[in-house]
């Protein structure tokens, strides 16, 4: 008996990684050599951010997008911590605002001007101090404007409102030792947190309460991640007793067994987890590997599914990933990352291949956009909200369109319009047109010249008609698809 390998579907099977060229990275930056295990990079629709080195104190540099290049060793930066910079992150709902955590134990908060830096920012909006050693991880809440998350060396996790400059709340007695990271969950209700004393926690920020608590989710001594996903499970990332690299799944309401737990390889960089909640897909970045690899999350068992991996010569510093509402919708972009090397930022996009050059319902459902669901005051007083979403159907631009070949002959069909059928036949009498005034009579020398121009603008109309009765077909094709898969037809 014959056993055929059944290949699970998935339309994310054939994703493929693709660095741009080399014109479009960003050269010649001297990203930061501090031994923490953080992103070093933050991206939104409009800038880059990146912690580089700085001689007597913190700076990230920010660049706009287009920016690429070689960029000058004056270039303006961020620089007004004292000391180095281990983390930063761009304000969802607000393209222009980012957040900076230092070893100078102060986060602050800066506003970019609208087309960049032209000169060193050294004030910044706001300045919060509550932390007694060096801040580590900063993170803004998904869906309350102003509500900023940062945790610290002190082992003390912080909730602030940027807005009044105020301290929310304080979690000082939940980690008793250095917090890896956190990540909120999709309405910013609970966070999760991973901890150097090898537990991964859930926590309700408001109440001051541990919600669940798994000790020991990886064995291995080494950094690991926690990060909420969409439905509300844990995904995890660390090392198992023998210091293989690990990814586990869990879910919170029982937390003593992961749903799934796969084991990755032997190398020694921490893995950084990139979620993306439209697709359900993780991509799983090493810290001085030279590959991304990526896996679908189902509901059904295996439940954690390995799609592919990217793979590249250059080991990664830090890695940045752009939120959907950045990607080019017209490529099928469903992600991109900016890979840091030593002295280079690298864009790295992720295409699902596609013949269709129409919207892709399916790869793009609507996604979370950059208005906030509460005021920091809603959120405190105990209202949870989804994020806000938007169609990127708006974002897509079609592409080029084919140049239109007209034969001689109709080519339309008789239900069709018929146009100008003068056009049809060379040397058919033409109607009588009018010769554009652009173009002076003594130009023309007899009557074949007239005849020509004649036919010329008889073509020029049968185009024009036809490319619109084109386009009309195109929207009532595009309509007709969105139906089909919405399932209303």
């Amino acid at each position: 008996m014959s056993f055929r390998k059944v290949v699970r579907q998935s339309k994310f099977r054939h994703v493929f990684g693709q660095p741009v060229k080399n014109d479009q990275c960003y050269e010649d930056i001297r990203v930061s050599r501090v031994t923490w295990d953080s992103t070093f990079c933050a991206v939104n629709p409009r800038f880059l951010a990146v912690i580089v080195e700085a001689s007597g104190g913190g700076a990230f540099l920010v660049l706009p997008l287009s920016k690429t290049g070689r960029i000058d060793k004056a270039y303006p930066t961020v620089c007004g911590h004292t000391g180095p910079v281990l983390d930063i992150d761009w304000c969802p709902h607000n393209d222009e605002v980012i957040a900076s955590g230092s070893e100078d134990c102060t986060v602050m908060v800066w506003q970019i001007p609208e087309n960049g830096l032209t000169s060193p920012l050294t004030e910044p909006v706001v300045v919060l101090e509550g932390h007694t050693k060096r801040v580590g991880i900063v993170t803004w809440h998904p869906t309350a404007r102003n509500v900023l998350l940062s945790a610290g060396c002190d082992n003390v996790v912080l909730i602030w409102n940027v807005g009044t400059a105020e301290e929310l709340y304080r979690l000082d007695s939940l980690h008793p030792d250095l917090i890896y990271n956190v990540s909120w969950n999709r309405n910013g209700s609970l966070f999760c947190s991973a901890c150097k004393d090898k537990s991964v926690r859930i926590i309700d920020p408001r109440r001051g309460t541990l919600v669940a608590e798994r000790e020991k989710a990886h064995e291995g001594a080494r950094p690991m991640r926690a990060i909420f996903l969409a439905d509300g499970k844990v995904f995890t990332t660390g090392f198992s007793r023998m210091s293989e690299r690990q990814l586990a799944l869990w879910d919170p309401e029982n937390l003593e067994e992961p749903m799934a737990l796969q084991e990755l390889d032997s190398s020694n960089g921490a893995l950084l987890p990139f979620y993306d909640p439209d697709t359900s897909v993780v991509y799983v970045c090493g810290k001085g590997d030279s590959s991304i690899r990526y896996f679908e999350i189902t509901d059904e068992p295996p439940y954690i599914h390995f799609l592919n991996t990217f793979t590249s010569k250059e080991p990664q510093r830090g890695m940045g990933s752009m939120p959907k509402r950045g990607l080019e919708v017209s490529k099928c972009e469903i992600a991109r990352f900016y890979k840091l090397h030593e002295r280079k930022c690298e864009p790295i996009v992720m295409t699902v291949p596609r013949k269709s050059d129409l919207f892709q319902d399916d790869l793009y459902p609507d996604t979370a956009g950059p208005e906030a669901a509460l005021e920091a005051e809603e959120w405190v007083s105990g209202r949870d909200a989804s994020p806000i979403l938007i169609s990127l159907r708006e974002a897509y631009v079609p592409s080029k369109q084919r140049d239109l070949k007209v034969s001689r002959r109709n080519v339309l069909s008789e239900s069709r319009p018929a146009v100008a059928p003068s056009s049809a036949r060379p040397g058919a009498s033409t109607s009588a047109t009018s010769v554009p005034a652009s173009i002076p009579s003594g130009g023309l020398t007899g009557a074949g010249e007239a005849r020509k121009l004649d036919e010329v603008m008889q073509e020029l109309r049968a185009l024009r008609a036809l490319v619109k009765e084109q386009g009309e077909r195109i929207g009532r094709l595009e309509e007709q698809l969105g139906r089909m898969e919405n399932g209303d037809a």
